[in-house]
């Protein structure tokens, strides 16, 4: 979004009001000016919120994602110009410009919807899918220290595979990544870990039968992991947020989706000139009830073996 309006209003100053542990990847971008950390602010009093969002003198606030408390806030900041969608009724005692957005049916990818919420800017914002690559900016890349890159081996391709998700998308299954290390030759493949220290922790047995396999869990900063994605070949992992770094990088992103809606992968699937994603065709709707999905776990692994060997 911010990418689409410096390229109509190159003049514009754009900040991002984020949750702390978004910092890192807003940093990469060009287009983004200044962050503004929202875990800081909520730590306020009502009065100095106020003065705190005040100070930046913004003239338009957009709700890409509503929330009751930020928009009030920006309401008594008195922001001239307060953006939101038209089906959230709190915004429509908190804002003045109501963009008519449905996102339960849309056929629209997530990217493509959050574009609808500019159209008060007069510019074009139906944007296909295979250009919203262009306004990332992602230019900011952070360098990856010695101690990490010495981990990579430049004669294979270095693949990172994220089997977990922290609950933010249906799992593929230990079993699976088991099967798809099985696959991919030693000679010719470097393969990594990643995850959270407690993504480590579920993984124990796991990780600790894996004798070719490097368990990076736990041991990267947010920066740093975002340097390693950089230097590595590609990256496999559900609908989460480092499959989605790693598209935006330009690497070989490969997603595995449940077909589910509003999960699937028409809604999510990873955006970049090398990403990629897999589901089966099947109504999925018989894993409504539960966190597991067995129709995410229905993708073979040779597909993603196929996909990594024609990168």
């Amino acid at each position: 979004m911010a990418g689409l309006i410096k390229k109509h209003y190159p003049e514009s100053k754009i900040y991002f009001l984020g949750r702390a542990y978004t910092k890192e990847i807003v940093a990469l971008s060009k287009f983004i000016d200044g962050f503004i950390n929202y875990d800081e602010i909520e730590k306020l009093a009502e009065e100095e919120q106020i003065k705190y969002l005040k100070k930046y003198s913004a003239d338009i606030f957009v709700h890409v994602f509503p929330k009751k408390e930020i928009a009030y806030l920006a309401k008594k900041a008195e922001i001239p110009l307060r953006i939101g969608t038209g089906n959230r009724l709190y915004h429509w005692f908190t804002c003045n410009k109501l963009i008519k957005l449905s996102r339960k049916n849309s056929d629209l990818h997530e990217a493509q919807l959050n574009f609808k919420l500019l159209n008060f800017l007069g510019i074009k914002t139906d944007v296909p899918l295979k250009e919203i690559q262009n306004y990332y900016g992602f230019s900011n890349i952070p360098v990856l220290e010695e101690e990490y890159a010495k981990l990579l081996d430049r004669s294979k391709k270095n693949i990172i595979l994220h089997p977990k998700s922290k609950g933010s998308a249906r799992e593929w299954g230990i079993d699976n990544f088991e099967k798809l290390i099985s696959l991919l030759p030693v000679e010719k493949y470097k393969i990594f870990i990643s995850g959270t220290e407690e993504d480590g922790r579920q993984m124990h047995g796991f990780l600790s039968n894996q004798k070719d396999v490097y368990d990076l869990t736990g041991k990267l900063s947010l920066k740093q992991f975002i340097a390693f994605i950089n230097s590595s070949d590609a990256l496999i992992a559900a609908s989460t947020g480092p499959l989605h770094i790693a598209a935006a990088l330009g690497k070989t992103a490969v997603g595995l989706y449940s077909p589910m809606r509003p999960i699937h992968p028409g809604r999510w699937m990873p955006l970049g000139k090398k990403a990629h994603y897999l589901a089966i065709s099947k109504n999925c709707g018989d894993c409504r009830k539960n966190n597991q999905c067995h129709c995410i776990k229905e993708i073979n692994a040779k597909q993603i073996v196929d996909l990594l060997e024609h990168e």
